[in-house]
C-alpha cells in the first residue's frame, strides 16, 4: 500500500533538536502559507491542518512575526489554547515589514531582539518560546551581539533554545562561540543542496540540527506547479526566478524524472523528496508548509519510506548540487542569505 493511502499511519517519530534537550517530530509543519504569500487561505482550513498534524504526531510548528505580519503567530496562539505542552513552537524575529512585503528591512539589534520576543510571546499566548530564530542577520549588528541578547532571553526563561536562519558556516561558528545554537534553518531540498557544501558540515561539527524549509521546492518538487501560470495572482512565487521562463522549463524536466521514480516506489514525488531529506540523517528536519489536511497526511507518510542505496544514488544523479536553474530569490532577497 502506498504511504499516502494509509488510513492509520504510524505517528511521526521524534528526533533531538541539536543539543538542546528538546525532542521534535522528524517532520515539522511550516505555517507561513497559512497567512500569506501563497494566495488566499481560510482559517478553518488552517486549523484543520494543524489538528491533523497533531493527530499524526507532528509537534514541531514553525512560524514568525513577519508572517502576516503577526497574523500567523496569532493563529498559532489560538490553536495552542489548551494544548500548549503538546507542541514545540519555533518563531523568528528580524524582518521589519514596511509597505513592501517583499522588501523588508532587517533589525537584529539587542534592543529589537527583546521587543520582538515580548511581542511574539503575547501573540502566541505562551510564556516561553521553544526555539527562537534570528530570521536573517543584519550586517549592521555583529552576530555576537544578537546572540548575546538571545542568550539573555534564555537565562530569563523566555526562550528555551536559539537558532539562526540562512547564515554561513562562518557566522554559525561565531554565534556558537557566544551561546549554543540548537538549529540552523536553511532552504534545503533536492533542488537546493547548497547547505551540503559548508553549512551542514559545520552543523554536524557543532551538534546543530538543520531545519530544512521549502523541502518541496516551494511546491515545485510535488509536480503540481510547473510555471507561474499555475499560481494565484498574488502568489510570491511569481517573482522567483526558478519559476520563470527557461529555468522553469529546465526544472520541470528534473521533476518529471523524480515523478517517474516515485511512481515505481508507489509514492508521490513530494513524499520521495521528503524521504530523501530524512535519509540525510536525524539532524535534518524538514518542515514542509501546507494549509490542507490531506497534504499534512501525505507529508507525514513520507517518514515511513525507506530509500535503498540505489534510489538515493539515482536521485543524487538527477539532482546534483546546482541542478536547478534560477536563483532561489530575487536579487534583493539573495542579498539576505548566507551572511
Amino acid at each position: 500500500m502506498p504511504p499516502s493511502t494509509s488510513k492509520h499511519p504510524a505517528p511521526v517519530t521524534r528526533v533531538a533538536l541539536g543539543r538542546s534537550g528538546i525532542a521534535v517530530s522528524a517532520i515539522g509543519l511550516g505555517c507561513m502559507g497559512m497567512s500569506e504569500f501563497y494566495g488566499p487561505s481560510d482559517d478553518s482550513e488552517n486549523l484543520g491542518a494543524l489538528m491533523r498534524a497533531h493527530a499524526l504526531g507532528i509537534n514541531f510548528l514553525d512560524t514568525a512575526d513577519a508572517y502576516g505580519p503577526f497574523r500567523n503567530e496569532e493563529l498559532i496562539g489560538r490553536f495552542l489554547a489548551g494544548r500548549r505542552e503538546q507542541f514545540v513552537i519555533a518563531t523568528k524575529f528580524g524582518f521589519v515589514r514596511g509597505a513592501g512585503p517583499l522588501a523588508p528591512s532587517i533589525d537584529t539589534s539587542p534592543a529589537y531582539v527583546r521587543r520582538a520576543c515580548e511581542a511574539s510571546l503575547r501573540r502566541l499566548g505562551i510564556e516561553t518560546i521553544d526555539l527562537y530564530y534570528a530570521h536573517r542577520i543584519s550586517p549592521a549588528t555583529p552576530v555576537e551581539e544578537t546572540v548575546g541578547a538571545m542568550a539573555a532571553l534564555v537565562r530569563e526563561g523566555k526562550v528555551r533554545a536559539i537558532g539562526l536562519s540562512e547564515v554561513s558556516a562562518k557566522t554559525l561558528r561565531r554565534a556558537a562561540a557566544v551561546h549554543p545554537i540548537a538549529a540552523i534553518q536553511s532552504e534545503y531540498s533536492l533542488w537546493w543542496r547548497g547547505p551540503e557544501l559548508e553549512v551542514l558540515p559545520a552543523c554536524r561539527e557543532l551538534g546543530v540540527s538543520l531545519v530544512a524549509y521549502s523541502p518541496l521546492g516551494r511546491g515545485f518538487l510535488t509536480g503540481a506547479i510547473m510555471s507561474t501560470a499555475d499560481l494565484a495572482p498574488d502568489d510570491f512565487r511569481r517573482e522567483q526566478p526558478r519559476f520563470q521562463g527557461a529555468a522553469a522549463t529546465h526544472n520541470a524536466q528534473l521533476v518529471a524524472q523524480l515523478k517517474q521514480i516515485a511512481r515505481a516506489q508507489g509514492c508521490t514525488a513530494g513524499q520521495l523528496a521528503l524521504a530523501w531529506l530524512l535519509a540525510q540523517g536525524p539532524d535534518v528536519i524538514p518542515i514542509p508548509g501546507t494549509r490542507r489536511s490531506s497534504r499534512v497526511e501525505e507529508n507525514a507518510a513520507a517518514a515511513a519510506i525507506v530509500l535503498t542505496p540505489a534510489i538515493r544514488t539515482a536521485l543524487g544523479a538527477i539532482f546534483p548540487v546546482g541542478a536547478a536553474h534560477g536563483e532561489r530569490y530575487t536579487a534583493e532577497g539573495m542579498k539576505l542569505v548566507n551572511l
